[in-house]
C-alpha cells in the first residue's frame, strides 16, 4: 500500500508542477476507458486531479457536493453516476468535452 500511496503523492505533485499534464493525463485515461481496468484507471486519473486543482474541499464544493460524497464516489467502491463525474471534472477546469477532445500534441 506504500507504494501505491507514494505513486499518488508523485502524480499529484506531477500535475501542481505541469499544470498542462493534467488534461493529457485524463485524455489518456479517457481513451483507455472501455479497456480492462480502465475506468478505474480514469477514476484515478480524476482523483489525482482533484486532489492537485484545488483538494477534495474545494472541488466538492464547486461541483455541487460534499466532501463526503466526493470521497465516497471516488472510491474504489464508489459507483458515480457519469452526471456526477462530468460535474468532478467541471469543477476541476476540465470538463469531460476537454477531456475527450484533448490534443496531445498541442500545448494545453
Amino acid at each position: 500500500m506504500a507504494k501505491s500511496v507514494l505513486h499518488d503523492d508523485a502524480m499529484v505533485q506531477l500535475i501542481k508542477d505541469d499544470p498542462a499534464f493534467a488534461p493529457l493525463y485524463l485524455h489518456q485515461a479517457f481513451i483507455e476507458i472501455d479497456e480492462e481496468g480502465g475506468y478505474e484507471a480514469f477514476m484515478l486519473a480524476l482523483r489525482h486531479v482533484i486532489e492537485a486543482t484545488g483538494g477534495m474541499t474545494a472541488i466538492a464544493k464547486r461541483a455541487g457536493m460534499s466532501r463526503e460524497s466526493l470521497y465516497k464516489s471516488l472510491s474504489p467502491k464508489g459507483n458515480p453516476s457519469f452526471k456526477r463525474v462530468a460535474a468532478l471534472a467541471s469543477a476541476t477546469g476540465y470538463p469531460i468535452s476537454r477531456i475527450a477532445t484533448v490534443n496531445a500534441h498541442a500545448n494545453a
